[in-house]
């Protein structure tokens, strides 16, 4: 079977990183990357042996560009801090390994969940990332947010799930949304080049719209009306950031 390390970028997850770290208490390496935790988060990771490095956070497309080179093996399965490898996913990767493979990566689909509630639609449905890959051929694209694996060879997908908890608290949550829609402004400015209001009106509008009544929030009750309102809420943020920064406007 080939060796596989398995990496988990982190910074103050001590709720959440020993789940992670469980659940891939079957890879050869467990790579840790901290961000300069100020909680428990490394002295949990130290208690089950993990190899731990420490670099400091730009965004995550470069953080784990960083990080992967450094990986001991050539297969990676990456997990983030608020992530689980389910059984049957862990099966699935190991089967992989054993046979071998001629793809590169592999999409994997997510099941979300909110608030405590498991997330059947939204838009969330068909969550899926690139997990599993091969160290030497892949890289994160050069972005802010929502980056994505770029691969030299072909990409497949994986039958089974990763579970991920996207809601730790209201304010862990409120400073994360605020932060990431700074990112997507800037993002959104390699793209627009003048913000009307259109932009700020109607995009997020049909974002609601989209989530809510297509990819049918609707059905998910109250927990699936907040995460569509706050969908179409980060939209109106990303533009009239990108409105402010194209004003010279220092966020």
């Amino acid at each position: 079977m080939q060796k596989i390390t398995a990496i988990i970028p982190t910074f103050n997850e001590e709720e959440n990183i020993e789940n992670a770290i469980l659940s891939v208490k079957w890879a050869d390496e467990i790579l840790v990357v901290d961000s300069f935790s100020t909680d428990k988060t490394l002295e949990i990771a130290r208690k089950h042996n993990c190899r731990i490095l420490e670099h400091e956070y730009v965004n995550s497309a470069s953080q784990k560009n960083w990080t992967i080179p450094q990986a001991k093996y050539e297969w990676i399965f990456l997990l983030d801090a608020d992530e689980c490898c389910t059984d049957k996913l862990q099966l699935e990767i190991k089967n992989i390994l054993e046979k071998g493979t001629p793809h590169s990566a592999f999409w994997i689909n997510r099941q979300n969940f909110f608030m405590g509630k498991k997330i059947r639609f939204c838009g969330w449905q068909k969550d899926a990332v690139i997990r599993l890959f091969r160290r030497d051929n892949c890289r994160y694209q050069d972005l802010n947010v929502h980056a994505e694996i770029i691969s030299e060879g072909s990409i497949s997908r994986l039958k089974n799930k990763i579970d991920h908890n996207t809601y730790k608290s209201y304010t862990h949550f409120a400073q994360k949304f605020e932060r990431y829609s700074t990112w997507s402004a800037n993002d959104r400015l390699k793209k627009t080049k003048k913000i009307t209001l259109y932009h700020l009106m109607m995009k997020p509008g049909f974002r609601f719209f989209k989530q809510y009544f297509i990819k049918l929030g609707i059905l998910d009750g109250k927990v699936g009306f907040i995460i569509c309102a706050m969908a179409s809420y980060s939209v109106f943020l990303r533009y009239l950031k990108a409105w402010r920064i194209m004003e010279n406007e220092k966020l």
